[in-house]
């Protein structure tokens, strides 16, 4: 049910988008997730689709990976599409059914916020998959590096960013084995009365919430006992190394987004 999820998982492989900086390929994604906000045609649109193409085939991640992982955000897609569709009345009415009416502006609004959740989903899970969380952790920690002078704690921004994302899979993978659990002492999530299904998720969410909190003790006390005490003083064991590439993918990302934000809108 949640194996395929691939938001927050690490693939390994030796592609361009694995060697390339973390450093590089966060400022990349958010200069991608910026555009992404500020366009609104369809042309824009097509080109961040291209753009998402051409970095997915540099990733070297499998198709039916990247299929499988995005199978559950398609129902997220295709709900929010009719959320809007149904309710946003702009535009030329389409057709009609008892109180529900469809116009065209509704229509075209949830297709934009479908495709922008889509790309959003598509390129920040390739950036998990192709970066190591240590990696991950250590890019955000030196991002955030300037702000340290206006009282921002860097480091442990980016450690409990770079955890949250770690443990995605890890509740995932904990939300399969209770509900599977539970199926078999005659749980049944799907079927039965509103009340009962209430009841068979509250079998659910408690032992799920117990065992994060369990978790996260644990964690804390493995912390402590290698003494870590925040991330002053701390040295690095591997050292991100920025090269030509790099500021090239940088700077064609920033073109890119300078055209579409001045041509594309």
């Amino acid at each position: 049910m949640f194996e395929h999820v691939i938001i927050g998982q690490y693939l390994p492989g030796y592609s361009f988008l694995h060697k390339m900086d973390a450093r590089a390929k966060l400022l990349a994604v958010f200069m991608f997730i910026f555009t992404i906000f500020m366009i609104d045609t369809w042309t824009g649109y097509g080109v961040l689709w291209g753009t998402a193409i051409i970095v997915f085939f540099m990733s070297g991640v499998p198709f039916r990976y990247v299929r499988k992982g995005m199978f559950p955000i398609f129902l997220l897609v295709i709900f929010t599409f009719f959320l809007h569709a149904l309710f946003t009345q702009e535009g030329e009415e389409l057709f009609s059914i008892g109180v529900f009416a469809l116009y065209e502006g509704g229509v075209e609004q949830g297709l934009f916020i479908a495709f922008r959740l889509l790309l959003l989903v598509f390129i920040t899970s390739l950036l998990t998959l192709t970066t190591s969380p240590i990696d991950l952790t250590d890019a955000l920690e030196q991002l955030f590096t300037p702000f340290k002078r206006i009282g921002i704690p860097a480091h442990e921004i980016a450690l409990m960013m770079s955890i949250a994302i770690r443990f995605i899979p890890t509740l995932l993978q904990e939300t399969e084995k209770i509900v599977k659990a539970q199926s078999a002492r005659g749980a049944d999530f799907t079927r039965g009365s509103f009340k009962e299904r209430s009841q068979a998720f509250a079998a659910l969410l408690v032992p799920l919430f117990v065992r994060a909190f369990k978790r996260a003790e644990d964690l804390a006390l493995a912390m402590e006992a290698r003494g870590y005490n925040g991330g002053e003083g701390r040295t690095k064991l591997r050292q991100l190394t920025w090269r030509l590439w790099d500021s090239v993918i940088c700077f064609l990302m920033l073109a890119l987004a300078v055209l579409l934000l001045f041509f594309g809108r």
